[in-house]
């Protein structure tokens, strides 16, 4: 098997690792990059096409934690995906732009999922959301309960959420917000 190329960034909200293959991105993580396990098969080393891949996917998330980038082009890499998720997480990613958000039950609508078995169509996009393997650049953060913000599993959980969402001006800033990060201090009286 062949390995991913990581690269890291430093953002303000902790570090994020984007893993590439030469067909796309394949993840990004909240922390840093995942590390070869020692004792563990040696893998081929990633082809140089996954580098450069990986080095736009930090140049797009860097911008768009600037604030200057709307919409990520880089290819994502959907091979280890199940064909729902893959479903979903495209229609999420081709149909709620910079700042928009869309319910969970509206996203199984939009793509037509009517549910199997007891979980409600909701209930299982909430899962696909929580399963994405490439937040941010496929922004499952723009996916919020009908009654409010919703979980998430990225790096500090809704906070993370709350933040990125008022980067896009989806949220209003609270009192304290600050743009570079979620260590913002709270006003002192």
């Amino acid at each position: 098997m062949t390995e991913l190329a990581w690269a890291t960034l430093g953002t303000p909200v902790g570090p994020l690792s984007a893993g590439c293959s030469d067909a796309g991105v394949r993840e990004v993580r909240f922390g840093r990059a995942p590390r070869h396990p020692a004792g563990a098969p040696p893998f081929q080393p990633p082809p140089a096409g996954a580098r450069e891949l990986c080095e736009e996917a930090l140049r797009q998330l860097a911008g768009y934690f600037a604030g200057q980038r709307l919409r990520f082009d880089v290819p994502v890499d959907w091979s280890q995906t199940s064909r729902l998720q893959r479903q979903v997480l495209s229609m999420l990613l081709e149909s709620v732009g910079y700042g928009d958000t869309v319910s969970y039950g509206a996203l199984a609508r939009r793509v037509g999922y009517r549910g199997l078995g007891a979980s409600p169509p909701a209930r299982v996009i909430g899962r696909i959301m929580g399963s994405n393997p490439v937040p941010v650049i496929v922004p499952c953060h723009r996916v919020v309960a009908a009654d409010g913000l919703g979980g998430y599993s990225g790096g500090a959980g809704p906070e993370v959420k709350r933040w990125l969402l008022t980067l896009e001006g989806a949220l209003p800033p609270t009192l304290g917000w600050d743009a570079t990060g979620l260590g913002a201090q709270s006003p002192s009286g």
